[in-house]
C-alpha cells in the first residue's frame, strides 16, 4: 500500500469509531429531516473532542451529506441557495431518554463536500474542519463511506501542504499542524489566537503525528509552493473565506430553519433569560427580531 492508501485507511478507522447513544439519536433526527436525499451524517466539533460536555447543556455539530438538493428540501429556493453557497445550516432539537438534545447541522452535497477538500480550494472551512477527527455516524452504503474517508484524507493533505512552506524544513508534525490551524483561524470572521491552535493540536497530539507521518509521504509526490507564494495564497484565502462567511451569514437569515429557537437557546445559556415566543414569531423571525431584541434587552440578556 502507498502512503495515501494508508492515510485513507487510518481516517476510515477513525470515522468508524463508535459514538454515544445521544449522538446516534440526534444524528437519526437530522437524517430523518431529509430522508429522500441523505447519504451520510458526520459528527464533529467540541462535543467530539470533549465527550464529557455531552452531559452539559451543549450543542452537537453535524454535517449532513446529500445527493440531491431538490429531494432534500420542499422549497426550490432553499435548494438553490445550498447549491450556490453551501452549506445551508439548521438548528434542531430532539428528545432522548427524557432529555432535550440540541444540534446545529450543515447540509452539503457529497460532490461539493469532496470538491471542497482540495488544495486549490480557497475557502478553508471544509478542509480545516475535516482534517480534524470526525465520526461517520451513518452512511447509505460502503461506497459513500469510502468517499468520505478519501475526502477527509485529502483535507489533511491540503492542510499540511498549505502550511509546510511557512515553517522550517526541520519542523516536526506539531509545529506544522499548529501553523496550519493558526492560518485557517485567521481566515475566519471570528479569528482565534495562536494559543487556540496549540490547544487544539496538543489535545490530540499523537493522532496528528500519525496523520502527518502518512500525509507527508503522500505530499512528497506533490510540488509545494515557495514560502513567498504560500504566504500570498493565504492572504488570498483570508479575503475569500471572510467574504464567503459574511455571505453565508446573510443567507442564513432566509434559510436557517429554527434560527429563532437557536438564538433564544444561546441567550438562555449565556444569560439565563427565557423569552417565550409565538408560532407567528417563529414563522417570521426577521419581522419579529426588533421586538424580541428589545424584550431581551429589557430583561437584561445583553448586560
Amino acid at each position: 500500500m502507498n502512503a495515501r492508501s494508508d492515510l485513507i485507511a487510518l481516517i476510515a478507522q477513525e470515522l468508524a469509531q463508535p459514538v454515544s447513544p445521544a449522538v446516534l439519536a440526534m444524528a437519526d433526527a437530522v437524517r430523518l429531516h431529509h430522508p429522500k436525499a441523505a447519504v451520510a451524517v458526520l459528527f464533529y466539533g467540541s462535543c467530539l473532542r470533549r465527550p464529557e460536555s455531552l452531559l452539559a447543556d451543549s450543542l452537537l455539530d453535524f454535517y449532513l451529506l446529500v445527493d440531491d438538493y431538490k429531494a432534500a428540501y420542499a422549497g426550490a429556493l432553499t435548494g438553490l441557495a445550498n447549491r450556490i453557497l453551501p452549506p445551508n445550516v439548521f438548528y434542531l432539537e430532539a428528545r432522548h431518554e427524557g432529555a432535550t438534545l440540541r444540534c446545529k447541522y450543515a447540509v452539503i452535497s457529497l460532490a461539493q463536500f469532496q470538491a471542497g477538500m482540495f488544495r486549490a480550494t480557497d475557502n478553508v472551512s471544509l478542509w480545516a474542519r475535516f482534517s480534524q477527527q470526525s465520526r461517520l455516524v451513518w452512511s447509505r452504503d460502503p461506497q459513500v463511506s469510502q468517499a468520505v474517508a478519501g475526502a477527509c484524507a485529502e483535507a489533511a493533505q491540503t492542510m499540511l501542504s498549505n502550511a509546510m512552506p511557512l515553517v522550517e524544513k526541520s519542523a516536526g508534525a506539531e509545529a506544522i499542524w499548529r501553523r496550519a490551524f493558526e492560518e485557517t483561524y485567521r481566515a475566519e470572521v471570528r479569528s482565534e489566537g495562536a494559543d487556540r491552535a496549540a490547544e487544539l493540536v496538543n489535545a490530540d497530539l499523537e493522532r496528528y503525528r500519525r496523520v502527518y507521518a502518512l500525509a507527508a509521504g503522500a505530499i512528497e509526490e506533490r510540488t509545494l509552493d515557495s514560502a513567498t507564494a504560500c504566504a500570498a495564497a493565504w492572504r488570498r484565502r483570508r479575503r475569500v473565506s471572510k467574504l464567503l462567511n459574511f455571505a453565508r451569514l446573510a443567507k442564513a437569515a432566509f434559510t436557517f430553519d429554527g434560527a429563532l429557537d437557536y438564538v433564544l437557546w444561546k441567550v438562555k445559556r449565556h444569560s439565563g433569560v427565557v423569552l417565550p415566543v409565538t408560532d407567528w414569531q417563529r414563522r417570521h423571525p426577521l419581522l419579529s427580531a426588533p421586538v424580541l431584541a428589545w424584550r431581551l434587552y429589557r430583561r437584561g440578556a445583553f448586560r
